[in-house]
């Protein structure tokens, strides 16, 4: 198995299109088409973890933040950021990343704090707009069924919980046929009338490249006509944060502990308790003060998350409880995801999860 075959087991999962302008998700240093001798899954891609990789004989890293954020012009060793660069090229260890396109997934970072909190009816607290396209169609009624098929083969059809999903109608399309066309039906310079169905399907976008090769391959004739149009609708599969319920209200004393636990903090920063029971929780991943007020807009009892600055806790306007848990305790998980992700996948492959704690915060209790 190569580098490049690890990867896109990760991609499927968590398409980079799905992250943000800022991030540098990807293939960070190394080559697709090496050979994969093992993968070690962390949180960060730090000297100490390239060094630990190195040691467990993985020559990939699989990590959730990436090393490098911005462009460089030197690579002299100053940085820790330089010095992992660095000793990743001369181990020839490949660093790959799975940042916020592993955040925007429901299945993703959000999902696996909801699931380590027993959160039950989750779903993403912003779903993000514009990530449906619609593709229009038209094809021969007799080869409608192989063309829906192939679409759906592609990524096309799912609508939340459902899959296959596909409007079709019959009507009668025309054509005629000019010197040099090889038709399916109909004779050159002729018009011709042909029974077809219009087949709509919808696809997230990042799908659009292999839809339409499908659409392309599968269909019978010369010049394919379609149409593809964005969509206004929200992905409720797509997007930042996640809310859900717990099974039963408990008191806010009460949930605090089971955070405390789950997540093995030391501390937990958090506005006034309101005296009211916990049930509606709402949860992020890293730095989510951007959430403050769509987790009100969504009744939540609680909203945790991390890097929340002084200001930022008055947003929670006394309407539910803001814990910041921390930046690495809330993303801590995530090495687990990512391991439990490739071995579902390969499971008689070496996927090993990092031994190290990357955290670069520590607090004087």
């Amino acid at each position: 198995m190569n580098i490049g075959e690890v990867i896109s087991i990760i991609e499927s999962f968590a398409a980079p299109e799905l992250q943000e302008d800022y991030d540098n998700a990807g293939l960070i240093t190394g080559n697709p088409q090496w050979t994969c001798s093992g993968v070690l899954c962390s949180l960060d891609a730090t000297l100490e973890i390239v060094l630990e990789a190195k040691q467990k004989g993985c020559n990939l890293v699989v990590a959730h933040h990436p090393i490098v954020f911005r462009g460089m012009k030197r690579l002299n060793g100053r940085s820790y950021v330089e010095q992992t660069i660095i000793e990743a090229i001369k181990s020839d260890i490949a660093i790959y990343a799975a940042h916020t396109n592993l955040d925007n997934v429901i299945k993703g970072v959000n999902g696996k704090i909801a699931a380590k909190l027993k959160l039950k009816n989750c779903k993403i607290l912003q779903p993000k707009n514009r990530m449906l396209r619609r593709l229009i169609t038209f094809a021969p009624v007799d080869k409608a069924g192989q063309i829906q098929q192939a679409l759906f083969d592609a990524g096309a059809g799912h609508i939340g919980n459902y899959s296959e999903c596909s409007f079709n109608s019959e009507g009668q399309g025309t054509f005629k046929a000019e010197q040099g066309a090889d038709p399916y039906v109909g004779e050159i310079g002729e018009r011709h009338y042909e029974k077809e169905t219009k087949i709509e399907v919808v696809f997230p976008f990042y799908l659009q490249r292999q839809v339409l090769k499908s659409l392309l391959d599968h269909h019978p004739y010369e010049e394919v006509a379609y149409d593809i149009f964005t969509m206004e609708n929200s992905h409720d599969q797509i997007g930042s944060g996640m809310i859900g319920e717990l099974e039963e209200a408990i008191p806010e004393a009460d949930f605090l502990k089971i955070v405390k636990d789950a997540f093995g903090v030391e501390v937990i920063r958090h506005t006034a308790l309101r005296g009211q029971p916990v049930k509606r929780v709402a949860v992020c991943g890293g730095a989510g003060s951007f959430l403050i007020r769509r987790a009100l807009q969504q009744k939540a009892d609680f909203y945790i998350t991390a890097d929340v600055k002084y200001h930022e806790f008055f947003d929670a306007e006394g309407q539910m409880v803001l814990a910041d848990i921390g930046h690495y305790e809330s993303e801590q998980y995530t090495v687990e995801l990512l391991y439990d992700l490739l071995v579902e996948k390969i499971p008689n492959f070496a996927v090993l999860k990092t031994g190290l704690n990357t955290n670069p915060v520590r607090y004087y209790i």
